[in-house]
């Protein structure tokens, strides 16, 4: 597939999938934060999660480990995005240091 498509193509595909992904995980977090915290506040005040209200546990805590947990989510598509357009970073590890540094300063 990507040898098939022009850089230009590659980098356009590219940007629409990075911002549909974008786009799906910003919805999630809204609807975490500002649905779960404000607007779903009473609802879930009713269920207790080690203690506290669930309905102020979302609006103090919970919104912000979903965050986190969508950064990891996120750093998770965007390896599998570059591996599906060509653009995944490759480790080079046909050469070791020792073979093209010189030893000592005298080599040099």
């Amino acid at each position: 597939m990507a040898d098939t498509k022009s850089l230009s193509e590659r980098r356009q595909a590219y940007w629409r999938d990075n911002i549909r992904i974008m786009a799906w995980l910003m919805a999630v977090w809204f609807i975490v934060s500002y649905g779960c915290g404000i607007l779903l506040v009473e609802p879930l005040n009713k269920i207790s999660l080690g203690g506290y209200k669930l309905g102020f546990w979302m609006a103090q805590q919970g919104s912000i480990y979903v965050f986190v947990i969508l950064i990891f989510v996120y750093v998770r598509l965007m390896n599998q995005l570059d591996e599906k357009h060509g653009f995944a970073e490759t480790e080079d590890t046909s050469t070791k240091p020792s073979e093209t540094e010189p030893e000592s300063k005298e080599d040099a």
